[in-house]
């Protein structure tokens, strides 16, 4: 699920880096690198998540508290 409160762009690498257990910033860095190697590709697989992947429930959000 897309991370409401982890959220740059479209909340795509902040909710699988919730999901895997990695830091967000990780997996962004992770999606920069795959970009540049895959000549765009990774930004296309991006947009498809940011348009399938759902939005987090606020039932399940965190509050960092």
């Amino acid at each position: 699920m897309k991370s409401r409160t982890d959220s740059k762009i479209a909340g795509v690498c902040g909710g699988l880096a919730k999901y895997l257990g990695m830091n967000s910033t990780v997996v962004r860095i992770l999606f920069l690198v795959a970009f540049f190697m895959s000549s765009g590709t990774a930004l296309l697989a991006y947009i498809a998540m940011s348009i399938v992947m759902p939005k987090e429930p606020i039932s399940l959000m965190d509050d960092f508290n």
